[in-house]
């Protein structure tokens, strides 16, 4: 069976579901919006295999130091969504990813970038981030789930963004 014909109607599917949580939010024109850019076809491949691996996740628990389906925490999450689905071996701590890959601007994010956060005084948090205003994380609230840049408690918390292609 040839899947070919369905990637652009997953595609949509994707880019109509973010924008249908983008929309619910009732934000002020202050916030952050997205560039417009149009994600390449490769992007979009990326941003299908990251969503299949967080609807696999999507849930498990926050731990700690995990890095399987038993709990993760935010850096197990990225490096076990980027092994899974890219096949990229990344960093394993939030430390060590701040100090690699390379920093991108705000205004230029893509699917696949992380997205750090700086809590308490320090960047201690991460997610991936994927498209419109969404990224995927694990929170020590809830869990794996996805969140937007321009939510309560995050649009204040981004501190920046780093690429590893």
């Amino acid at each position: 069976m040839n899947r070919r014909p369905m990637l652009p109607l997953l595609t949509i599917l994707v880019a109509l579901s973010l924008a249908g949580c983008a929309s619910n939010q009732n934000l002020p024109s202050t916030t952050w919006q997205p560039s417009g850019e149009v994600p390449t076809a490769s992007d979009s491949a990326r941003a299908d295999r990251l969503w299949q691996v967080f609807h696999r996740y999507e849930g498990t628990p926050y731990r700690y130091g995990g890095i399987s389906a038993n709990g993760f925490d935010c850096s197990g999450f990225i490096a076990t969504a980027f092994d899974e689905a890219l096949g990229r071996q990344l960093p394993r701590t939030t430390a060590q990813m701040l100090a690699a890959g390379d920093v991108v601007g705000r205004d230029q994010l893509k699917a696949g970038d992380l997205v750090f956060f700086r809590i308490k005084g320090k960047d201690q948090h991460a997610g991936i981030y994927m498209g419109g205003d969404s990224f995927i994380h694990s929170s020590t609230s809830i869990g794996v789930t996805h969140s937007s840049l321009n939510g309560y408690y995050w649009r204040d918390r981004f501190s920046q963004a780093r690429r590893f292609d």
